[in-house]
Order: structure tokens, then sequence, then C-alpha cells
């Protein structure tokens, strides 16, 4: 199976470099970016769960950018490290996962979210005996996709918990179903 080198740069990295990528200071490191995701998750979660939209949503939304900006500022500034090839994607799977199961859970459907999570799992738990083989790999475009229509998928339902626009709850109901589609598709092309 062809991999994927970890250094070489997506279609998203090529914008990232000219906007968001020289606004972040050069002692900040890809790594810090990622542990940044990673401590913010419970303080995410914990707004989400009061229900406190007005600063759950947003604070969802930058931490959940940081997931672009992370892989691209080690890309771009050839920072590329196997700690963060493993531990980025590992940060996304919390990210997700956990909201997945604070409000999709809640909100939309317990099968749903469990397959959500259940996937994440399952790529997690893929990446961990890849790690344990000396194999370290970075995501694929399949794997990049997923994350982003997941993303997209949460938001949509947060917006509609936030601003009360039911619509966007099919929104994000269809959106997280093609993820799913991404995520079977990134597990097996990522070399489980």
């Amino acid at each position: 199976m062809h991999q994927r080198s970890p250094h070489k740069l997506f279609p998203h990295d090529h914008v990232m470099r000219y906007t968001f990528v020289p606004l972040v200071p050069a002692f900040v490191t890809p790594n810090m970016v990622t542990m940044f995701r990673i401590v913010c998750t419970p303080i995410v979660l914990w707004f989400l769960y009061l229900e406190q939209y007005t600063i759950g949503v947003p604070l969802f939304l930058f931490v959940a950018f940081t997931d672009a900006l992370d892989g691209s500022l080690a890309r771009v500034r050839k920072q590329v490290t196997d700690w963060g090839t493993f531990y980025d994607p590992f940060a996304d799977k919390v990210l997700i996962g956990s909201v997945v199961l604070l409000v999709v859970m809640k909100h939309v459907n317990v099968l749903f979210a469990l397959t959500i999570v259940l996937m994440e799992v399952l790529i997690t738990l893929g990446g961990i005996v890849r790690k344990h083989n000396g194999k370290i790999m970075g995501a694929n475009v399949f794997g990049k996709t997923k994350m982003c229509l997941q993303v997209i998928g949460v938001s949509f339902l947060l917006i509609a918990l936030w601003a009360g626009y039911s619509l966007f709850i099919p929104l994000s109901i269809g959106t997280l179903s093609l993820a799913i589609v991404f995520a079977v598709i990134s597990l097996f092309t990522y070399g489980l």
C-alpha cells in the first residue's frame, strides 16, 4: 500500500501558508498547538454541557480550526515530528468524539453517535498498531475529508441548538453521514 509522506503539503496548506501560518509566532511549535487542542477540549465540553452556546460554539470552531493549523504549521515550517503525526489525529478524535457523545447522542440519535465514535476508535486502534510496529503515518486525504465533514456536521448541529435554526439539523445528519462514509474509506486506505 502506498503511504503518503507526512511532509507532503495538502492543498489547504498552500492557503494556510499565506494566511494563518504567518500569524503564529516562530516560537510556537505545531506540537504546542496540538497540546492546546487537547487541553481546550474539556473546556469546550463544559460550555456545551452547560448549553452556553454563545461561548461553546465559537470555542469549538476555534479549537477545531487548530487541527488545520497545527498540520499546516508542521508541513510549511518543516517541523513534522513522529509525536505530532500520531497525536494530532488523536487530539482530533478526542475533540470530535467527545462532542459527538455529548451533543449528537442527545439531540440526534444514540446509534448514529456511537457509529461515529466507533469509527474513530477503530482508526485510532489502527494508528496504535502501526506505531507499535514502527510505522507512523500521517492522515490521508480521506481522513482529512472525514475530519472536515465531522467539524461541519457538528457545527451545523451546534448552530441549530444555539440559534434555533432547525433546518441545520438535517444538514448536520447528512454531513455526518457522509463523514461516516469517508471514515470507512479512511479506515481501509489507512492500512488497518
